[in-house]
């Protein structure tokens, strides 16, 4: 197998955990698998330097000083390796070798990255590359970076680039947990997960791995969590299944939209389970919920609005006086935008909502994710909305 391994900063955070990822790389190699390696900063030294720079300095000043760390990182586990009679190299900006290209801004060069990489992957045989996390280069050689959670982004992009058969993330946790394990007794790790489900829980505080490393993982390209502890690159851990797809839909059932007001909407504790069991306990499924301050909508089926009206303005009479009153208004068409690029697209909601405007369209409504953007109109307009935001994306 081709693995790229990357190593976080937990898991280089000491001499003997740096000691612990030589020996399973080395035992790797040792088994005839072709090993490249992404080396963080050792435990915590990225954000230390940055809290030493109390002074005004320039972007590229600021990159050559937090590049320090995985300087130094990929150093110490290069040295590890010769130790154990492994055959390595490190790499860091400046080499003439070295893979990851981006403009001014930060923004991936594509075309020289993938160029680079498979120079890089022609040259894996008996080689072991240990290369710094995080850190880009431009092609005129100044250092940029990659971002939070950019040593993650490195492995990710140089597995796909460098057709690998799998990119395995050490990490400090026993994979992806189904709850935070420093906080939930009882949490326990999930064998798999997809791509969509992880990258929406990183989008909201899980720290696996970070979701601007997600965006490279193609269906080709295996992806695995793994503790340091277990000192083996090979199995264990969480596998993270698919890819992301840009995928456009609209629904093909008109929705109403069910409004209720009130002040309890922010005042009264469980209101909105309270709400959501009336339409339940009637089999009325919910398509989507938009809240306001002293309001909440609810988009079901146009043939279940009578019954869904009827249902929460029950709601409404027998509650505490806080609740107001229920008004439905239909027929509304949805088109849902999903992909792994939308996160990370500056003005995506003003992509799609300008060329409706400049039509001469209403949107009645928007509700976005991590990584969808649904846009409700009027059913009569579908069609023409639908075309627009094709044209789009």
């Amino acid at each position: 197998m081709r693995v790229v391994a990357k190593f976080g900063g937990t898991s280089l955070g000491s001499g003997e955990r740096v000691e612990r990822a030589a020996d399973s790389i080395a035992a790797a190699v040792e088994q005839g698998h072709e090993i490249a390696v992404v080396a963080s900063a050792m435990g915590s030294t990225t954000d230390e330097l940055l809290d030493e720079i109390t002074f005004e300095v320039e972007d590229d000043d600021r990159a050559q000083i937090v590049s320090m760390g995985e300087r130094t990182s990929v150093r110490m586990l290069k040295a590890a390796l010769a130790a154990r009679g492994v055959n390595a190299v490190f790499l860091e900006p400046g080499r003439d070798d070295w893979p990851v290209i981006t403009d001014d801004l930060g923004e991936v060069d594509v075309e020289a990255t993938r160029e680079r990489a498979a120079a890089l992957a022609a040259q894996l045989d008996g080689v072991v590359p240990v290369i710094t996390g995080f850190l880009a280069q431009t092609l005129d050689g100044d250092v940029t970076t990659l971002g939070r959670g950019g040593s993650d982004t490195t492995a990710v992009m140089l597995g796909r680039y460098m057709d690998a058969d799998e990119v395995v993330i050490v990490t400090d946790v026993e994979g992806v947990m189904t709850g935070d394990p420093h906080v939930v007794e009882g949490a326990r790790n999930v064998a798999s997960i997809t791509v969509d489900e992880l990258r929406n829980l990183s989008f909201r505080g899980a720290e696996v791995i970070a979701p601007s490393a997600l965006v490279y993982k193609d269906e080709n390209l295996g992806v695995r969590v793994v503790h340091y502890q277990h000192g083996d690159l090979l199995g264990g851990g969480t596998r993270i299944e698919g890819s992301f797809e840009n995928l456009i839909d609209m629904r093909e059932e008109p929705l109403a939209c069910i409004t209720v007001a009130g002040r309890a909407i922010r005042n009264r504790p469980g209101i909105l389970a309270d709400l959501s069991a009336a339409l339940r306990d009637e089999g009325i499924n919910i398509d989507a919920v938009a809240s306001g301050m002293d309001s909440v909508t609810f988009y079901v089926d146009v043939d279940a609005s009578n019954r869904a009206e009827a249902a929460l303005h029950d709601e409404v009479v027998v509650g505490d006086g806080l609740l107001s009153s229920v008004s439905t208004e239909g027929d509304y068409a949805v088109v849902r935008v999903m992909g792994g690029e939308l996160p990370n697209r500056p003005g995506v909601v003003s992509d799609i909502v300008g060329p409706i405007a400049d039509a001469g369209i209403t949107v009645h409504d928007i509700i976005t994710s991590a990584t969808s953007v649904a846009i409700f109109v009027s059913w009569d307009d579908r069609e023409e909305v639908l075309q627009i935001v094709q044209d789009e994306f």
